[in-house]
C-alpha cells in the first residue's frame, strides 16, 4: 500500500481535523479582536504547527503499524487463484481488519468444503463409470461366446436354440439394468429437475416390476408375492426405479441357493396418509459386519464379492433417491436366511426434501 493510497483513504478525516484546526485559529483571532494584546500573533502559528504536527505524527504512526496489514492483503490479491491465499492476511489491526480477515477465513472454509464435496463427487463418478464398463464387458463377452458356440453348432435342436436364446436375453438384461443405473446416476446430480410428485399406488408398481423380472424369477425358483395395498406421495419413475434394485438385488442373491424362494411385498397405508413397505426375500443375507456400510458407495461386502456381479452403487443409489424424497430407508439381514429393506413415507416428508442426501452400495 503505497502512502499516497493510505492518505487518500483517510482523507475526510484529514478534512475534518483541518476545519477543526481552522475553527480553533478562528475563535482565537476574535477573541484577539476582543481582547487586544491579550493573545500573541506568535502564539496562534505556535498553535497552528503544533496541531499539524501531532496530526501529521498520528498518520505516520497509523500507516507504519497498518503497513504489515496492506502489504499482505496485496501479496494474497496477487495469489488469489491459490486456495490458501486468505490465510496470508495475519496481521489485522483494528476491529474491522480482524472482521474482515474472519470473513475470508469463513469464506475459504466455506469454498474448500464445496470443492471437497465436488472432487468426492467427481471420484464417485469417475469410479462409477470404470466399474460400470468393466461390468458391461461381462455380457457382451458372453454374448459373443454363445454367438461362437451357435456358429460351431452345426444343426441345434430346438431345446438348445432355446436355452441360447434365454442365456442372450439374460446378458442383455443385465446389460439393460446396467444402462439403466448409469442413467439414473447422471440423473441425481439434477435430482429436483427430473421430478413429479403424486399419490402412487405402490402395490400396482411393485406387479409391473416383478412382471418385468418373471422370466428371471421362474428360472431361479423366486416366487414374488405382494401383500396388501399402498398408495403414497412419491415420484413414480424414482420409485420404479428403487423396486428395480430390490428385486434385481434379491434374484442375484437368491439363485444360488437351492430349492424354491419367496420374495414378498409388504406395504400399508395408516389414516395419517402415512405408509410402509417391505422387500424381504429369501436368499443368502447379509454378514452382521457388512451391514452398517451396505449404503456407502463401491462397498460390494463379502456376498458381492462371492457373487461377482455387484458394483457397489444399487443400495447406495436407492439410499440417496429415499434420503432425497423424504422417505426413510433401512435394511435388516439374518445371514443365510433372509433380507428386508424397510421404506416409511410421511406425509409431508416430500415437501422437506434433503438435497444433500445421506451418506450412505449394495
Amino acid at each position: 500500500m503505497t502512502l499516497a493510497l493510505f492518505l487518500r483513504d483517510r482523507l475526510l478525516f484529514i478534512i475534518m481535523a483541518l476545519i477543526i484546526i481552522g475553527l480553533s485559529i478562528s475563535l482565537l483571532l476574535l477573541e484577539r479582536e476582543r481582547y487586544p494584546g491579550y493573545i500573541e500573533e506568535g502564539t496562534i502559528y505556535y498553535f497552528i504547527v503544533l496541531s499539524l504536527f501531532f496530526l501529521g505524527v498520528w498518520l505516520a504512526i497509523d500507516y507504519l503499524r497498518q503497513r504489515t496489514y496492506y502489504k499482505e492483503l496485496t501479496d494474497a490479491i496477487e495469489k488469489s487463484d491459490e486456495l490458501q491465499a486468505a490465510k496470508i492476511v495475519q496481521s489485522t489491526i483494528t476491529g474491522e481488519q480482524k472482521l474482515v480477515a474472519r470473513l475470508l477465513e469463513e469464506q475459504n472454509r466455506a469454498y474448500l468444503n464445496e470443492l471437497g464435496k465436488y472432487r468426492r463427487q467427481q471420484e464417485l463418478h469417475n469410479h462409477f463409470v470404470l466399474q460400470w464398463v468393466h461390468h458391461m464387458k461381462t455380457p457382451l463377452s458372453v454374448i459373443d461366446l454363445l454367438a461362437q458356440q451357435a456358429q460351431q453348432q452345426s444343426a441345434p435342436s430346438a431345446e438348445e436354440h432355446k436355452l441360447l436364446a434365454l442365456s442372450v436375453q439374460e446378458e442383455t438384461d443385465r446389460m439393460s439394468r446396467g444402462l439403466e443405473m448409469m442413467l439414473y446416476t447422471a440423473r441425481l446430480d439434477k435430482f429436483e429437475i427430473d421430478l413429479h410428485i403424486k399419490q402412487t399406488p405402490l402395490h400396482e408398481l411393485a406387479r409391473t416390476v416383478i412382471n418385468a423380472h418373471k422370466k428371471l424369477c421362474i428360472r431361479h425358483s423366486i416366487f414374488p408375492r405382494v401383500e396388501g395395498e399402498a398408495w403414497v406421495e412419491t415420484d413414480e419413475k424414482w420409485m420404479t426405479f428403487l423396486f428395480n434394485q430390490f428385486v434385481s438385488n434379491a434374484i442375484k442373491y437368491s439363485k444360488s441357493k437351492p430349492g424354491s424362494k419367496k420374495l414378498l411385498f409388504q406395504m400399508e397405508t395408516f389414516s395419517s396418509g402415512s405408509g410402509t413397505l417391505k422387500v424381504i426375500d429369501e436368499g443368502i443375507g447379509i454378514a452382521p459386519y457388512d451391514l452398517p456400510r451396505v449404503f456407502d458407495p463401491f462397498f460390494t461386502g463379502e456376498n458381492g464379492r462371492t457373487a461377482g456381479e455387484s458394483t457397489g452403487m444399487g443400495l447406495y443409489l436407492a439410499k440417496q433417491v429415499c434420503s432425497r424424497l423424504g422417505h426413510v430407508m433401512t435394511i435388516s439381514s439374518i445371514l443365510g436366511e433372509s433380507t428386508t429393506i424397510a421404506l416409511t413415507f410421511e406425509p409431508r416428508a416430500i415437501h422437506i426434501m434433503d438435497g444433500e442426501g445421506s451418506d450412505s452400495g449394495s
